[in-house]
């Protein structure tokens, strides 16, 4: 009887974990700003509408810097870090399975917490491939430029000093 239970109890958390990754599939967000809702991932893309702030979404894909989302019944793209997503996550002090051995019953002091996390993956190949020079960008950006001399003088004004850092192995 013993082993008939702890298989349940072991399909009951497989299933659960199971049906987290569905529920994680349609994940609700919220707009922090407001913000274009685009027909495609890229900035100059069309606009379909323009969506307020705290506008609530289901995301439907992600893609670079952008996530395809549903926003009342229309869809496009956003700006990941125009959204964002709040999760209830547990923590347990029952061991290093956390969660899932308190799903099992092996006991530990649950604490629920909010958790907001974004992250982007880099540039894809399509990304890179479709980059152009944008020389009016590169003249502002050299406008921010300062000699060693202004520099070193602005370090003094703020009363800044000098750290050695070593440089990492992966750099060298």
């Amino acid at each position: 009887m013993r082993g008939m239970k702890t298989t349940l109890t072991v399909v009951a958390a497989v299933f659960a974990l199971l049906l987290s990754w569905a529920v994680e599939a349609q994940e609700q967000g919220f707009t922090n700003r407001a913000t274009d809702l685009k027909d495609k991932a890229s900035a100059d893309a069309a606009t379909v509408a323009q969506l307020p702030e705290n506008t609530p979404v289901k995301v439907l894909a992600r893609g670079g810097g952008w996530t395809q989302v549903d926003a009342g019944g229309k869809t496009g793209w956003v700006r990941v870090f125009h959204l964002r997503f709040a999760s209830t996550v547990e923590s347990s002090s029952g061991g290093g399975l956390g969660g899932l051995g308190a799903a099992l019953g092996f006991g530990g002091s649950n604490r629920k917490a909010n958790l907001a996390t974004t992250g982007i993956r880099g540039l894809s190949p399509e990304d890179l491939k479709n980059a152009s020079p944008d020389p009016a960008a590169l003249e502002k950006l050299h406008s921010y430029r300062v000699d060693k001399a202004s520099a070193e003088r602005f370090a003094r004004d703020a009363k800044l000093a000098a750290v050695k850092i070593d440089t990492p192995e992966a750099i060298r």
